[in-house]
């Protein structure tokens, strides 16, 4: 990785590349001086802060209304299910439910609700990326509910619960002063990382997202691939920026973690 990032910062100050002649800042200029790079970089972060907020929200409500059907019996295995479709076929799969042309769209035309498929909402390759939220939601939320659901046990949040009931609480208190703040706290990394992971994403923005609203990764890729030579530097230079803004948000929300648990020990 620090030789990835070595020669993408060689390529975007101009000291190697195909055109690049000596040492230049002006890749750099045109990349923080365009509004696409910045809108690319907010829509990636709405994007991952819809679906770490719906499918974490969904999660929680599984694990505290319903967790006991899936510590035990078929659910506790069929909730793995979901985690095995890459999220190239959850794409797929996304497309065909969504689109004007899919499952849904037909479905609401066959009982009326439709007088034309093309009155459907435009949810896939729309400008809020409603198709790519569903299609990573789809597949967090499986994943969050396991993660909760093995917290809850090693926590013994049982214990707890039952300790709270004895002292008066109501299920409401219990559930946001004791179930869900734990169950929060002790994820927090994991959150962050699959955070990260959704705003880094690529194969599910490339093929459900709109070109006039990109996620990062596909903007970098596209200015990489494309055929004027003048936008690969630019690519590495967003590269090296998204690369160094992960990390400073890494070691501040995680430092700041690793600092309220130290004064909670204490």
């Amino acid at each position: 990785m620090i030789v990835g990032i070595g020669y993408a910062l060689l390529y975007s100050f101009g000291f190697i590349g195909i055109l690049n002649t000596g040492f230049t800042l002006e890749n750099w200029k045109q990349v923080l001086t365009a509004g696409e790079f910045w809108r690319s970089l907010g829509f990636s972060f709405y994007v991952a802060a819809m679906t770490i907020l719906l499918s974490v929200s969904i999660a929680l409500l599984v694990v505290v209304r319903f967790g006991q059907w899936f510590r035990r019996g078929t659910l506790s295995f069929m909730i793995y299910m979901p985690l095995v479709f890459p999220a190239t076929v959850m794409a797929f799969y996304t497309f065909q439910l969504l689109a004007k042309s899919g499952i849904l769209s037909r479905i609401s035309f066959q009982i009326g609700l439709l007088s034309d498929l093309n009155n459907f909402p435009d949810w896939i390759n729309d400008s809020w990326g409603i198709g790519i939220i569903f299609a990573h939601t789809c597949m967090a939320t499986p994943f969050f509910v396991i993660l909760f659901n093995n917290l809850y046990q090693s926590e013994r949040l049982q214990s707890y619960t039952d300790l709270a009931k004895t002292m008066g609480a109501t299920h409401t208190q219990i559930t946001w002063k004791v179930m869900i703040p734990v169950l929060l706290n002790k994820s927090f990394a994991t959150l962050v990382l699959y955070f990260i992971f959704v705003m880094s994403a690529y194969e599910v923005p490339l093929l459900l997202g709109s070109q006039s609203r990109q996620m990062i990764s596909v903007f970098t890729i596209q200015k990489l691939q494309r055929f004027n030579l003048q936008d690969i530097p630019q690519a590495y230079v967003v590269s090296v920026i998204y690369t160094g803004l992960v990390i400073v948000f890494l070691i501040i929300l995680l430092n700041n973690k690793f600092k309220a648990a130290r004064l909670v020990a204490s």
